[in-house]
């Protein structure tokens, strides 16, 4: 049961990638690290002892040693070349050697000691950085038997680093290779949450989007596969709750006009009138009801379009009803929704507005990445208490609900829910200098 179980278990996990991410930033840094050093082993300034030279001088030293001295000098010029050099002195006297204290400790190893037998004779050793000038060289300095010396040179390489310069290129790539791998993990991490996100915030404003692809990691694609259940639920929910609606609205109204055909029997002309008024003013509220359930703006798909010429169209239509409406903002903001429920939400403000107030105006505005329209007026406002219960359901500020008075209080609740699925807000507040605001905050969408 446990191997089944380990079989079982998915491979590509959001675990395992951020284990396997710090596995691999690590494993990186070490190979960039050990590449490094091979090169510093060829670039940087090495100690005398892993030089080679001591272990050359040694050999021409001795044989030096055990040649005449008028041949000495000649032996030592032989036994140079290109990159390393030998020069006999009789004295130690005109040699421009540096002023380096612990030249003579530099030798003291005990290789040092065996090749050169230091006890019994004198051994300098001079680095690159001893010199004051840039181009400083390695240097040995040995005494023979005799009291004379042999100098041995050899160039250093201008390129070197020392250990400071080593140790931060160390540092730097230790922190590139890591960024790097980081950086290639999370955006295999990322890439699928962001279609995720995408295909969620098309379904907020078009509920007949398609269903999204499963990709990315098991957590992800287990994500994304319950998101796509319930947007099947979802739509699944809206068409049958449709259907019955049509079906409501058949059943209703049929009985409503049977009362309506009734009531023209009626030969008190008074109480006709009350029953015709009491069967309009149900065909109202049944319409609205409906139309507010229904909603046929929220089956129009998402699409690019110009809100403020949307707004403009609006103007110019109150504007045919000898209805002046104000318009501050940019003459064109392309924005990515849908054009019939916008338009229906700020057709109910600004009908609000005309019918309870005055001197209707609309803003449009950007703000960073949301778009803001405003709907004001002029006229008494409503009490602050009741800033978030005029977008309840069938509420209204005033006590009536016939037909001179407007609508049965679905108005608001309607533009608000439209608003809402368009990840947006509506508030209302009223204004310091008088009148009304009705504020939409929409968000810029992706599409």
């Amino acid at each position: 049961m446990a191997a089944l179980r380990l079989r079982l278990r998915p491979r590509d996990t959001v675990a395992r990638w951020i284990a396997l991410t710090t596995l691999i930033a690590m494993l990186t840094s070490l190979a960039f690290n050990a590449l490094f050093i091979q090169l510093a082993g060829v670039w940087a300034y090495p100690p005398l002892a892993e030089t080679g030279l001591l272990e050359k001088t040694a050999s021409i030293t001795r044989v030096i040693e055990a040649s005449q001295t008028s041949q000495r000098e000649r032996l030592a010029e032989a036994a140079s070349d290109s990159a390393f050099s030998v020069s006999w002195h009789a004295s130690r006297e005109g040699l421009d050697l540096p002023d380096t204290p612990d030249a003579a400790y530099r030798t003291a190893s005990p290789e040092a000691q065996r090749l050169f037998n230091t006890p019994t004779r004198r051994v300098e050793a001079y680095q690159p950085g001893d010199w004051p000038q840039k181009n400083g060289h390695y240097a040995l300095l040995m005494q023979l038997t005799d009291g004379s010396w042999l100098m041995f040179s050899a160039p250093s390489r201008s390129w070197g680093l020392a250990e400071g310069p080593r140790t931060l290129i160390v540092i730097l790539l230790v922190l590139l290779s890591t960024s790097v791998v980081a950086l290639i993990a999370t955006r295999r991490l990322a890439k699928p949450l962001q279609h995720f996100a995408q295909g969620a915030r098309r379904f907020g404003v078009d509920f007949r989007a398609p269903p999204i692809e499963p990709v990315g990691p098991h957590e992800i694609r287990q994500a994304i596969l319950a998101f796509n259940a319930m947007q099947a639920q979802l739509q699944h929910f809206i068409k049958d709750r449709t259907q019955m609606l049509a079906a409501i609205s058949h059943d209703l109204r049929t009985p409503l006009t049977r009362m309506r055909l009734r009531g023209e029997f009626i030969e008190d002309p008074e109480q006709q009138q009350r029953l015709f008024r009491d069967v309009d003013e149900m065909q109202a509220m049944i319409n609205s009801a409906l139309e507010f359930f229904r909603d046929d703006a929220r089956l129009e798909q998402a699409t690019q379009f110009d809100l403020a010429e949307l707004l403009q169209t609006l103007i110019d239509d109150y504007r045919d009803q000898s209805i002046d409406i104000t318009f501050t903002g940019p003459p064109r903001r392309v924005y990515f929704g849908r054009p019939l429920g916008l338009k229906r939400v700020i057709t109910n403000l600004l009908d609000n507005a005309i019918k309870y107030a005055s001197e209707p105006s609309i803003e449009l505005r950007q703000e960073e990445e949301l778009v803001v329209v405003r709907v004001l007026d002029r006229g008494p406002g409503i009490p602050a208490d009741s800033y978030e219960q005029v977008f309840a359901p069938f509420f209204r500020l005033e006590g009536s609900r016939n037909k001179s008075t407007g609508g049965v209080g679905l108005g608001l609740s309607a533009a608000r829910a439209i608003v809402l699925e368009h990840g947006g807000t509506l508030t209302v507040r009223n204004r310091s200098s008088g009148g009304l605001e009705a504020r939409v905050v929409l968000p810029v969408q992706e599409h």
